[in-house]
């Protein structure tokens, strides 16, 4: 497992819409494990395994993050935005950001007081960003109308092999089918493997369908990471059951997973000495994995999710114990299948 890896994939800003950074990095780094790299005219990559094989396994995970995008530059050159995914309001102002541009990084700091955190109905609109700018022509200097801004929260270890980062949804899971990719071929796995690092699930979710529409798979693992419950104001367990941080990988048990797969996963997890936890889904998953389901003439699909806390804020937490034996997990699924 390549630590070094998955920082670089965490570093990069990779907002939805604008994953370029992100999806450079992985098929720079995978193009010596793997026999094709693809991409389209979205931006999805696609590292591809045995392309000549009849049985074609999609792993995917998602490379795009929660930000915003500017919209407006004032005439005291401050910036403005409205929010590309579900971000959390409260978590912006008084915090550093960077902004992606094409001359590079640009950071800032959003605008905030004591009435602002107040205010209730606070909005993306809302926030004006201080890149330290004199005026609106200082300003267009540097930054441009539709560049993308994440929270400047950088990479923590904390203690027991935890680590705490944003947008670990999914970047961790680019990481994983990555990682799981290489381990399968190091298994000696012959079926064709698509790896798919995808664009826009936190807003359309188009680059998981293009995706499929093109592979055309035989079966999905989709991972994506998935709702701890082990902390305050977490999910409700009875809805979800118990998923706790360090438990191990997430099988989901859901109307679109078919449990013939499921099954498969258990049987593997056990066989490698894997304790695998189980979550419930009364309807879709929210994930990529509903439009892989849906694509094509239909895609049998497996979602194996990573355990999170503090889901879309700038301190999201993992285990890189759960990490390790998620890769290890579908790596064993990859390597022993057979239709």
């Amino acid at each position: 497992m390549d630590q070094q890896f998955l920082m670089d994939i965490l570093s990069r800003i990779s907002v939805s819409g604008c994953e370029e950074p992100v999806q450079e990095t992985v098929k720079d780094y995978m193009k010596e494990y793997v026999d094709e790299v693809r991409t389209d005219e979205m931006g999805n990559a696609v590292c591809v395994l045995h392309p000549e094989h009849p049985v074609r396994i999609m792993l995917s995970a998602h490379a795009d993050e929660i930000g915003l995008i500017v919209t407006r530059i004032t005439a005291e050159g401050r910036i403005q935005a409205v929010e590309r995914g579900g971000i959390i309001h409260g978590t912006y102002p008084g915090q550093k950001v960077q902004i992606q541009t094409r001359k590079g990084v640009v950071y800032g700091v959003v605008e905030g007081c004591r009435e602002t955190f107040r205010k209730k109905d606070l909005k993306a609109e809302d926030f004006l960003i201080d890149i330290g700018a004199a005026s609106k022509e200082d300003a267009e200097q540097y930054v441009s109308l539709g560049d993308t801004i994440v929270l400047d929260s950088g990479v923590r270890k904390l203690v027991n092999g935890r680590i705490t980062s944003r947008a670990l949804d999914d970047k961790i899971g680019v990481f994983i089918i990555m990682e799981a990719l290489k381990r399968a071929r190091e298994k000696g796995c012959e079926c064709g493997i698509y790896a798919a690092a995808t664009v826009g699930e936190e807003t359309t979710k188009n680059g998981a369908y293009w995706c499929s529409t093109r592979i055309q798979p035989t079966l999905a693992v989709v991972v994506d990471v998935t709702y701890c419950t082990d902390y305050s104001g977490a999910s409700n367990p009875a809805e979800t059951g118990d998923v706790l941080l360090g438990g191990g990988p997430v099988l989901c048990n859901s109307p679109i997973v078919v449990k013939a797969l499921n099954e498969r996963m258990m049987e593997c997890a056990d066989r490698i000495g894997i304790k695998a936890q189980r979550e419930a889904a009364s309807r879709l998953s929210y994930t990529d994995a509903d439009q892989i389901h849906f694509s094509n003439q239909g895609v049998p699909t497996v979602l194996v999710s990573i355990p999170l806390r503090n889901m879309h804020t700038p301190g999201e937490i993992a285990d890189m114990k759960d990490v390790e034996e998620c890769i290890e997990l579908i790596a064993e699924f990859l390597s022993t299948y057979t239709k």
